[in-house]
């Protein structure tokens, strides 16, 4: 990147997006933007922006993650703080989208709190959205302003070709019909059968999986979604597989959002290998599963978008031989 470029674009970030943020303006070989945090005795949040952005093409790295009200209130902070001193462009970089299962009125009197999130964020002052694997891919519609969708597949198609060798005969399985499209581009891409699972949802902390649609005997079942956040689908999922014959299971989510009971349920599920990826900060609680955990970053897919967002580039382009959003 010329010295032009480095002067024009100015990425910050938030407390949820440092770790990732450093390592984009690495490369990118751009320094990290010069700005503060500060939490007041009564819980108010401050930012303070330490040099001069006016004219810059602006981005800011915060992923609305747990918690997930303060990293959101964060972003908008940021964001207002940046329109306030006169950038040119801020594109909101959310590698993981908070409240993005809240998007539609599936019962009365229940708000779309992806579209309020959308709102707010469009009415903060950013130009644009960057983010990576929406829950909902529909909710690039609640904004106003241009969104830029990417998915980790490219990261985790990665691993998955260099260790192909390793799972022998493969199935990809989807633990649910929501997630078959995604499973059967990577059962493609990776040379594999496809099965599926039929999930029926109990509550929001239970799943009940019964039966399993395909042939998953004496072969290594590969499952792959979005994001993990109880695991109560996927350690199902895994136990119908095991029940119907697997000789082992491997799971892979962009997302590792993993609350609740979901670390106690992934160290007794049989599971061998959980594949996640950094889009959301603090990995380091994961010791209950640190013997199965590996751990991907998206940094470089970031790095690459922002590079192409900044020069007004396709990003299409960087996915067009790669598995498909979830529908």
């Amino acid at each position: 990147m010329s010295a032009a470029d480095r002067d024009h674009m100015k990425v910050f970030a938030g407390r949820a997006g440092i770790e990732l943020a450093r390592t984009m303006c690495d490369d990118l070989d751009v320094e990290l933007g010069k700005a503060r945090t500060e939490l007041f005795p009564d819980g108010e949040l401050f930012v303070k922006v330490e040099e001069d952005v006016r004219g810059r093409d602006c981005f800011v790295v915060q992923s609305t993650s747990d918690p997930v009200n303060a990293n959101l209130m964060e972003l908008l902070i940021y964001i207002d703080c940046l329109r306030r001193a006169s950038a040119k462009r801020i594109t909101a970089v959310m590698p993981y989208f908070g409240y993005a299962r809240q998007d539609r009125k599936d019962e009365g009197r229940v708000p779309i709190t992806a579209k309020l999130v959308a709102n707010l964020i469009t009415a903060a002052g950013a130009s644009r959205v960057l983010c990576m694997d929406l829950h909902a891919p529909q909710i690039q519609g609640f904004f106003d302003i241009p969104v830029d969708h990417l998915t980790a597949a490219p990261v985790l198609l990665k691993y998955l070709d260099e260790h192909r060798a390793e799972f022998g005969q493969l199935v990809v399985v989807s633990p649910d019909v929501g997630n078959v499209k995604v499973a059967n581009t990577y059962a493609d891409r990776l040379g594999a059968d496809l099965a599926i699972i039929d999930k029926r949802r109990q509550s929001g902390f239970a799943v009940a999986s019964r039966n399993v649609v395909g042939d998953v005997e004496g072969r290594t079942v590969l499952m792959v979604d979005d994001m993990i956040s109880t695991a109560g689908t996927i350690c199902e999922a895994a136990r119908v597989v095991m029940e119907h014959g697997a000789t082992d299971v491997i799971c892979a989510a962009t997302h590792a959002v993993l609350v609740g009971p979901a670390l106690e349920r992934l160290a007794e599920a049989p599971i061998s290998r959980i594949i996640v990826t950094d889009t959301i900060p603090n990995h380091r609680r994961f010791d209950a599963i640190k013997d199965k955990l590996v751990h991907l970053s998206v940094s470089h897919l970031l790095g690459k978008a922002v590079h192409r967002i900044h020069h007004d580039l396709s990003i299409s382009a960087m996915f067009r031989e790669v598995v498909g959003t979830k529908r």
